[in-house]
């Protein structure tokens, strides 16, 4: 039922009859109306408040290369969002603590931890959810993954190393689905690249079409402030304020205002000048919808650590940034606003409890409600599924949520039912796109080491699989099985989880490929495909759900097939047309 002006003229002017009269078939008329009154206003209601909910909601990842100051950024947001009281809680993990911990002793180690998938925090009457992605590139397939369930991103770059390898692959998945992105330039007041210098690097490497919405007064030791274009004043800081801002200066006119001299020098304000001049002769101006289509890419400056451009980068964010976007399925695009509720499994977490063995299954709400204890229908497996007690995490503590709205991320208990990238839905057949796999950069054969745990061996490897924390092959030629991952660490962490939660142990040896190639034929009878299938049978394998996949030893072997065989089409994910 869609809303129109004259049905809120009718309730209103339904609404202002107050008298009864005393003839009863009047009566009767005008206790249907009372009714038709009351359901109006009831739906009225509901549906207005449903939409507010959406339009309330920022969900979004922040992605970087590790060490460039995401974490630190993470916090001073929840920081400012009242949603943690002291610095350090990210680092030290306190927010993490209480929803998780680190199941193996590999991570305490290293310092990587299995981290909550989403922080929440409510800021200017927004509820911002941040999608916390893992910086170690040995990660990186949960991070592609976790992408899928953004509204946008903000990119923390380092202002010493510019950007770098893990930065430029994170970046191309967010082209790749036109994901609006913020870039934050952090670490302000140490030595780093000149401002100008940078925003050219992030537009030649990155590919991006950038416009400065803050920029520096100075940098590095000369660091005196942030002059910020979005509101059109400046923001002074002291070289030892590690939690306070300092003063906030109005200021529409840069270029004539004297007071600028008096507040940062002379120079400073002379240069400040000049640099803006050429901003505004460069760069385009800011188009929010530009921004929104992934075409526009604002940047702001500043150092996380000293709460330097922070609450500049959050405020313009909460106003610029999208709400709950449309999503496509293989059948048709999805809007939030639509009544029924969908929504599709991005994540996997193991082992939340060590204790217990539990597993979470995140799932990001598309459309509709989710709503506690009702049934919803599980697309792949054709079954309905009542949730008890989705789980939703606000900073430092894990709830459970009655309601959940498009744009929320719920923590679901799993005994097994799901898989990344299934689909929930109030009983249509649909599925959501855009979860593919990516190509691991590293692969092993993985061997039994014990004979007698066969059944627990295969039980554990499936398992895993759907977790998403590496891929398995399967040669066509052998059958023997292959495990590609993103990182190496990786192999440590499925061996380790093999023997400690499913009672079997591997070894590896190692297989000499460079990329995994899905393969899709024009013609599956064609006399190509057959001599390509003969020629490459030694390295053609199938993923864990049947699709064929070239497991190539070199870049010049991709190319070469690609030559030889145009007819065969290879790509990089397991998603394609």
């Amino acid at each position: 039922m869609a809303i129109k002006k004259k049905h809120i003229n009718d309730f209103i002017s339904l609404n202002n009859k107050k008298t009864k009269s005393s003839k009863p078939k009047q009566n009767r008329i005008y206790f249907q109306i009372v009714l038709i009154n009351s359901t109006f206003a009831t739906y009225l209601y509901k549906n207005m408040s449903f939409l507010k909910e959406i339009q309330r909601r920022r969900t979004f990842g922040i992605i970087s290369h590790p060490d460039a100051g995401k974490t630190t950024l993470t916090e001073k947001l929840l920081l400012f969002g009242g949603a943690i009281q002291e610095a350090g809680a990210v680092k030290n993990n306190k927010i993490k603590k209480g929803a998780t911990s680190d199941f193996m002793e590999i991570e305490r180690q290293r310092g990587i931890s299995v981290s909550t998938s989403v922080l929440a925090f409510n800021y200017n009457d927004k509820k911002i959810n941040i999608l916390d992605t893992p910086g170690h590139k040995d990660f990186a397939e949960d991070t592609f993954r976790t992408l899928t369930a953004v509204d946008s991103v903000i990119v923390v770059i380092d202002v010493a190393k510019g950007v770098e390898e893990q930065t430029e692959k994170l970046v191309a998945v967010c082209r790749m689905r036109n994901i609006p992105m913020i870039v934050f330039i952090n670490k302000l007041d140490r030595e780093g690249k000149d401002a100008f210098d940078l925003m050219d690097e992030v537009e030649q490497k990155l590919g991006l079409t950038v416009t400065p919405l803050s920029f520096p007064i100075g940098m590095g030791y000369d660091f005196q402030g942030i002059y910020n274009l979005w509101e059109q004043n400046i923001n002074l800081f002291s070289g030892d304020s590690r939690k306070n801002i300092e003063e906030t200066i109005a200021f529409s006119d840069v270029q004539n205002n004297p007071e600028l001299d008096k507040i940062v020098g002379q120079k400073a304000a002379q240069k400040l000048r000049e640099e803006l001049e050429l901003i505004d002769e460069v760069y385009p101006k800011f188009d929010r919808q530009d921004y929104l289509d992934g075409k526009l890419q604002p940047v702001f400056f500043g150092s996380a650590l000293n709460n330097f451009g922070v609450r500049e980068l959050l405020d313009c964010f909460v106003a610029i940034a999208p709400s709950p976007r449309p999503k496509d399925s293989e059948t048709r695009l999805v809007d939030p606003t639509e009544e029924k509720m969908s929504g599709f499994v991005f994540k996997i977490h193991a082992n939340m409890d060590p204790k217990h063995r539990d597993r979470l299954a995140f799932i990001k709400i598309v459309s509709g409600t989710f709503e506690r204890n009702k049934p919803y229908y599980h697309v792949r497996q054709k079954k309905n599924l009542k949730f008890s007690s989705p789980n939703a995490f606000f900073a430092e503590k894990k709830e459970i949520v009655d309601i959940s709205y498009p744009g929320d991320i719920v923590g679901l208990h799993d005994t097994g039912n799901f898989k990344i990238g299934d689909t929930l839905t109030e009983g249509e057949l649909m599925s959501f796109k855009g979860i593919p796999s990516f190509s691991p950069e590293h692969f092993r054969y993985i061997n039994n080491a014990d004979p007698m745990k066969a059944k627990q061996l295969d039980k554990g490897i499936d398992q895993l699989m759907d977790e998403g924390v590496a891929q398995l092959f399967t040669l066509e030629m052998n059958n023997r099985k292959i495990i590609g991952t993103v990182g190496a660490l990786q192999y440590e962490v499925i061996q380790y989880r093999l023997e400690h939660e499913y009672g079997a142990k591997c070894t590896y040896e190692n297989f000499p490929v460079h990329k995994a190639c899905w393969v899709k034929p024009n013609d599956p009878k064609s006399e190509e495909f057959k001599e390509f299938k003969r020629i490459k049978q030694k390295f053609l394998a199938h993923d864990k759900y049947g699709q064929l996949v070239f497991l190539a030893d070199s870049d010049f072997t991709i190319q070469m097939t690609q030559s030889k065989y145009p007819n065969v089409k290879l790509f990089f994910t397991s998603e394609f047309e």
